[in-house]
């Protein structure tokens, strides 16, 4: 028995305010990872979402080149892969020879929450949560039948048959049954699923980049000359916090170049996150 995705709305990882899950069917766990952009057989842990907080990884790269890891695993005929660090858009190169690939991006920052589904190398429709009547892809009608069985359009692919003032009445948990209604067109679709555990289950670790990153062994050698914890060897990131210290310690100017990204990093925050998935392919 599957978890299905319906679930999945509104959950956020240790970050605190984002759930960026990777699937695939046809391919097995560390084959996504590799499409990802990991390296075969480089998997560290098994680490659960509350471990990860260790890797630090730099997802606003304020001080180092950004980076991401994956948690990966394999559930109801999908392979999947829970997202940590800077933005990755992977489903074209996921999806190639023959795969099917799934994307779903919730950053609580940047709603709305968007869903894309991909087949052999092309993205073939997907929408935001609560946007349905703006789709991409080659075929961005394939789910509209769906959307309308599920009321959440009519058959035009463009009006809400919710009045738009009935809106005003709802609260947060209205507007997250809405889009727990839009996914699950993918879930009855397509199958897709995740396990509920997947959060508290101990899963292989994977680099998909920023690896390995070209001051690894230096920051490593001052680490383990002054007593801080090494960086994993098998993931080849520099954490974010070890980076500061090493920095803070080894710049004389550290204070001056500290407060130039400080201002600066409003800016790099706000770019960070891609909010038109595929631009030029609406519907």
């Amino acid at each position: 028995m599957s978890d299905g995705v319906r679930w999945m709305v509104g959950t956020v990882t240790s970050s605190g305010y984002m759930f960026d899950v990777h699937f695939a069917r046809g391919i097995d766990a560390e084959e996504l990872a590799v499409r990802m952009g990991a390296r075969h057989g480089a998997a560290a842990g098994p680490m659960t979402d509350a471990e990860m907080a260790d890797v630090d990884v730099d997802g606003y790269p304020e001080t180092g080149p950004g980076s991401a890891a994956v948690r990966v695993g394999e559930h109801a005929g999908w392979a999947f892969a829970v997202l940590y660090g800077r933005y990755l858009e992977r489903r074209e190169e996921v999806s190639r020879d023959g795969v099917e690939a799934v994307h779903y991006h919730y950053n609580s920052e940047h709603p709305p929450t968007n869903v894309l589904y991909a087949r052999d190398g092309r993205t073939v429709c997907g929408h935001g949560l609560g946007e349905e009547g703006v789709r991409w892809g080659e075929e961005p009608d394939l789910l509209l039948p769906d959307l309308v069985a599920a009321g959440l359009l009519l058959p035009d692919g463009v009006t809400d048959p919710v009045p738009e003032e009935e809106y005003d009445d709802y609260d947060d948990h209205d507007y997250r049954e809405r889009d727990r209604r839009s996914l699950a067109v993918f879930e009855e679709r397509l199958g897709l699923s995740l396990p509920r555990t997947v959060l508290t289950d101990r899963l292989p670790v994977y680099a998909v980049a920023g690896s390995p990153e070209g001051d690894f062994e230096e920051i490593s050698a001052w680490a383990e000359a002054n007593g801080r914890p090494l960086p994993d060897r098998r993931l080849g990131l520099i954490p974010v916090g070890l980076r500061r210290e090493y920095k803070r310690a080894t710049d004389p100017r550290w204070w001056e170049r500290g407060a130039a990204l400080r201002v600066a990093a409003p800016t790099l925050h706000a770019g960070a996150v891609r909010k038109n998935p595929d631009p030029g392919t609406e519907r």
